[in-house]
């Protein structure tokens, strides 16, 4: 299996050439995108089959591609092709994030890739490789914001090509904005507020409301959603902590110490010291 880069575990986000990726999976061209969103920066010709469907792209190209999809790279050098890839956490820092990385560009209804074109190839390569690594050799810091603005760069022009009749029409864009107002409220009162109802009326609809848009946008009831965080959260918190069982629990908001274990056990399957 793939074994992500330093970078990408750290910080969410990378960029590489192919032929480096495919050195780094013992040379098989076969991958899986996992929880991450990728974009592939095409400049040579290259046939990529996603979820077993082959697209031909021509040089001068942007794939997109979402997270859990298996992917094949056809022949070619690969050193004119990079891969830029984050995680929804790096990504997301506001509804307006949110909304592209949900879009059609990464959950497109008709493939499992959305290709739009790019105009100046080489201006692409001093951009993605040249200035990015510039960055990267500077300050860390620099370099998250300079790959979260890259990002959005690539997906503005690659929203261009979406045709506007298909943008209007589009319920899941309206379904995205709840869904994104959802998380953002989620990331706020995750500590206090555990309950489905609690977002809903936050954004003034049902709780069946908000658990259908959440199933269509992402796959997951709206409580599913709320458990995940709290999982992930939890797991930081036991991880990298200095505090005790006892004081996490209350620090997210849970009444005792009882109730955040039962909570732990029965959705990891391990109690809290083990996985302290």
């Amino acid at each position: 299996m793939y074994k992500i880069t330093d970078q990408l575990k750290n910080i969410g986000f990378s960029i590489n050439r192919l032929d480096y990726i495919i050195s780094r999976n013992n040379n098989k061209r076969e991958l899986n995108t996992l929880e991450y969103f990728c974009i592939y920066i095409i400049l040579e010709d290259i046939i990529l089959t996603v979820e077993d469907v082959p697209y031909p792209i021509k040089s001068g190209h942007i794939a997109f591609v979402g997270p859990q999809k298996k992917i094949v790279f056809g022949p070619a050098k690969g050193s004119e092709v990079f891969a830029v890839v984050f995680s929804s956490s790096f990504y997301e820092r506001s509804t307006k994030d949110s909304l592209f990385i949900n879009s059609q560009l990464f959950y497109n209804y008709h493939s499992d890739v959305f290709v739009a074109p790019f105009i100046n190839k080489e201006q692409m390569r001093v951009v993605f490789m040249e200035r990015m690594e510039s960055f990267r050799n500077k300050d860390e810091s620099l370099y998250v914001s300079a790959a979260h603005n890259a990002i959005e760069r690539l997906i503005l022009d690659a929203f261009l090509h979406i045709p506007t009749e298909e943008i209007k029409k589009d319920i899941k864009l309206d379904y995205m904005y709840y869904v994104n107002r959802f998380k953002i409220l989620l990331q706020r009162d995750y500590k206090k507020e555990k309950k489905v109802s609690y977002y809903a009326g936050e954004l003034n609809i049902t709780s069946r409301k908000l658990t259908e848009m959440t199933e269509y946008v992402l796959g997951k009831t709206a409580k599913h959603i709320i458990i995940e965080k709290l999982i992930t959260e939890c797991r930081k918190a036991l991880n990298f902590s200095s505090s005790t069982i006892s004081e996490i629990s209350y620090e997210l908001g849970f009444t005792n110490e009882g109730n955040f274990t039962n909570f732990i056990k029965k959705h990891t399957g391990k109690n809290p010291s083990e996985m302290k």
